[in-house]
């Protein structure tokens, strides 16, 4: 018989190549989407992804709402929890992005024990570690916390804190630590499904045309998203993934290095690449206005590194080549129209 999973936010980046990659091991899948207006899309960005969609259905869920979730999980072995809200802009109300993220979490998480599922394996994010106050030349690991109360943080970072530390008081209270695994990405980056680019995959569009006369010395983990989607998939059945983190991010490169990748590689579509680099003090000085800049400029220079073994046994094998996904997120950008030339 098939195993079922459901994978809650289908129609995102990192739900879409997961629901893929499930589909192409013999898996059926249920996606859920928060409107049903994004079937046909979902439909669509697996066909083209190459996937037979006869195992592949469509739920509505509501992170906000009890509506929908035992049925959704009817059948289920295990459930792949993805969706949360995003944005790196701070909203008017951060409640906006903490509420949802951490409701959603709870609902999925007790809506999946009280289903009785195997395994739940719910995308947190690096950002729950990588700004844990640490010497320099700390070796981040899976022991590492963000600070919620940190004065510097951002909602989303808040939100992703809340949630996975919800998620496991909730497995804690039913005494079942070992039936989650959390996955902690870093900036997940590669090749698109849709025409949705993501907000990691969008500062690597923003280079590619011309956004950034400058680029800026900020440093960013980057992580192909087949990596990602590889890593929810193992941790479903992997005994070593039960109730840990597991982080699943390369050691910072900066922009000025991703935009000069881009033009090795991708000369044909690097007419508005800059090849400037953004003075240190000057990018101090651009983030007071630029939110993605402000929200990340402590990253500005920085070298941070971050335990890998655990991800890669995980695997099976090393972790992709960077340089080689900025170069198939600059194609797949280009093939998308996402870019001008």
């Amino acid at each position: 018989m098939t195993d079922t999973v459901l994978v809650t936010g289908i129609s995102g980046f990192i739900g879409g190549h997961i629901s893929a990659e499930l589909l192409r091991r013999g898996y059926a899948v249920r996606g859920s989407v928060r409107s049903r207006a994004r079937t046909d899309d979902v439909h669509a960005a697996m066909a083209a992804s190459g996937v037979d969609t006869a195992r592949l259905e469509i739920c509505q869920l509501d992170l906000l709402s009890d509506q929908g979730w035992a049925e959704a999980l009817d059948g289920c072995r295990y459930v792949l929890h993805v969706a949360s809200p995003f944005g790196l802009a701070k909203p008017k109300d951060p409640d906006e992005l903490i509420r949802p993220a951490v409701e959603g979490a709870t609902r999925a998480v007790g809506a999946a024990l009280d289903a009785g599922v195997e395994r739940i394996v719910m995308t947190s994010s690096l950002a729950t570690i990588q700004f844990a106050r640490a010497p320099k030349e700390h070796l981040y690991t899976d022991a590492d916390w963000t600070d919620p109360d940190g004065p510097r943080l951002n909602a989303y970072t808040v939100s992703k804190i809340k949630a996975e530390r919800a998620a496991r008081e909730l497995v804690q209270q039913r005494g079942v630590p070992d039936r989650l695994a959390l996955i902690n990405p870093g900036a997940v980056i590669g090749p698109l499904l849709t025409n949705d680019p993501g907000t990691s995959v969008a500062a690597i569009q923003q280079i590619m045309s011309g956004a950034l006369p400058m680029v800026p010395d900020l440093r960013l983990p980057w992580v192909d998203v087949r990596d990602i989607a590889d890593a929810h998939i193992a941790a479903m059945t992997s005994a070593s993934a039960a109730g840990r983190r597991t982080i699943v991010a390369t050691d910072p490169m900066s922009l000025i290095e991703v935009a000069r990748v881009i033009r090795e590689r991708l000369p044909e579509a690097s007419q508005k690449v800059p090849a400037r680099a953004m003075p240190t003090w000057f990018t101090w000085l651009a983030s007071v206005f630029e939110p993605q800049l402000r929200d990340n400029r402590w990253l500005i220079g920085q070298k941070q590194r971050f335990e890998r073994t655990t991800a890669e046994t995980l695997l099976g094998h090393p972790l992709r080549s960077i340089p080689d996904a900025i170069e198939q997120t600059g194609r797949s950008l280009a093939e998308h129209q996402l870019i001008s030339t």
